[in-house]
């Protein structure tokens, strides 16, 4: 069926991302795959760094690919690349007058770095009454921490995460991925969608959404902070177990390791039943959450002996058989072939600017109406710079002295 919508939901929005790396990126991604305009700028090339290269640096991170980092071609696809020095007074020129015609404007510097450009919320709210600023940093921008440098990991740490990430008496370990940074991300997006309903319901008022990366982490930790405040209960590591809840683990197989969740009271039933406990799905102590808690060792060794003399296949495909919530620990090459992942569209091949295709994840959220999408590739650094200046209003000439000046690149 055809949409009934023309356009993408956010179509007309017009964004500017100052920020780098994963953080302001990561939403400025986001709001583009829903048809946002996201003008990126980029820091160009000092030509008194020879051999350093210009523009965000996650352009140089991980596995690089005729010349760039296939992650950049995920984390920009959807921008228009504009390579304009901040440091210079006349490039903070062109980015108020670029800001001046915005709707939002995304940034993820150390606090103090806009107004120090001459960029304050006050300062561009003169500017632009109904500009929404989007400011994500390690702690905020008030507090005793406001200017001590924060990344992501520091975040994961401050908000709880990483104590719990491990193995009882264990180094706690990363998640894997950058998971303090994309939360981040994730709820500056919903700020700056909520912000701008408010803007159109409310008179068109723009402002300020001021996002730290440790609260991002630490808004996802649960009861965390109830259990220790009714209780004095500080939640520990776990490994792969969730504690108070049982049984929900990792079990071993003879090719892998399958996680389960049979923690639903009649979901225990069916676990122990096709495993051949039937002794343990009888029991009246097991019938609830509370008991099985009690026994949680004996009823995790009871499963992972099952799972031990199986394949995960085999497991997979007997506690399906039983209605029981099972899932093989995927690799990158189990989502490349899975054919649910390729049946909704959550693999999808791009091309490239640097004559390549590479498969990268699809949309999420999926829409029904105004489906998010993929218009452009991700753009070599400065890649937009003239046209994004000639819709702003300078002409060849102006173009021209600012990249004879080294504003522009």
């Amino acid at each position: 069926m055809d949409s009934p919508f023309s356009s993408s939901a956010l179509h007309g929005v017009r964004v500017i991302e100052m920020g780098q790396l994963i953080a302001g990126p990561f939403c400025g991604k986001t709001l583009g795959e829903f048809g946002a305009e996201i003008i990126k700028i980029e820091a160009p090339a000092d030509p008194e760094r020879p051999g350093v290269p210009g523009g965000d640096p996650l352009r140089n991170w991980r596995l690089i690919k005729e010349g760039t980092s296939v992650w950049w071609q995920v984390q920009s696809r959807n921008k228009r690349s504009v390579a304009l020095d901040l440091r210079q007074a006349e490039g903070q020129d062109i980015a108020r007058r670029l800001i001046a015609e915005a709707d939002v404007l995304i940034e993820n510097f150390r606090p103090g770095t806009l107004e120090g450009w001459g960029m304050s919320p006050d300062e561009l709210h003169a500017l632009n009454p109904g500009l929404v600023i989007l400011r994500i940093s390690g702690y905020g921008q008030t507090g005793p921490y406001r200017d001590l440098p924060g990344f992501g990991v520091i975040g994961e740490a401050m908000g709880g995460l990483r104590h719990l990430t491990a193995e009882p008496g264990r180094v706690p370990v990363r998640v894997g991925v950058s998971i303090g940074d994309t939360l981040a991300a994730l709820h500056g997006a919903i700020g700056v969608l909520t912000a701008l309903y408010h803007r159109k319901v409310n008179g068109g008022q723009g402002q300020v959404i001021d996002v730290a990366l440790h609260e991002a982490v630490f808004n996802v930790m649960e009861s965390l902070i109830p259990e220790y405040s009714a209780f004095g209960a500080v939640r520990e590591a776990a490994g792969s177990a969730l504690p108070g809840i049982a049984p929900s683990n990792a079990y071993p197989c003879t090719d892998g390791w399958v996680l389960v969740a049979g923690n639903g009271d009649s979901i225990f039933k069916r676990l122990m039943a096709a495993i051949g406990r039937q002794d343990l799905a009888d029991a009246p102590d097991l019938g609830s959450n509370t008991g099985r808690v009690a026994r949680v060792a004996e009823i995790d060794a009871a499963i992972g002996s099952w799972t031990a003399a199986r394949s995960v296949q085999q497991v997979m495909e007997t506690l399906g058989g039983a209605r029981v919530p099972a899932g093989k620990v995927y690799t990158a090459r189990d989502i490349a072939e899975d054919p649910h992942y390729q049946a909704r569209d959550m693999l999808l091949t791009q091309q490239t600017r640097d004559g390549y295709s590479v498969q990268v994840p699809g949309i999420v959220p999926k829409l029904s109406g105004t489906p998010g999408s993929i218009r452009s590739s991700a753009p070599h650094l400065g890649d937009d710079t003239d046209a994004v200046l000639a819709e702003a209003g300078l002409t060849a000439e102006q173009i021209g002295l600012l990249r004879s000046k080294g504003v522009i690149q």
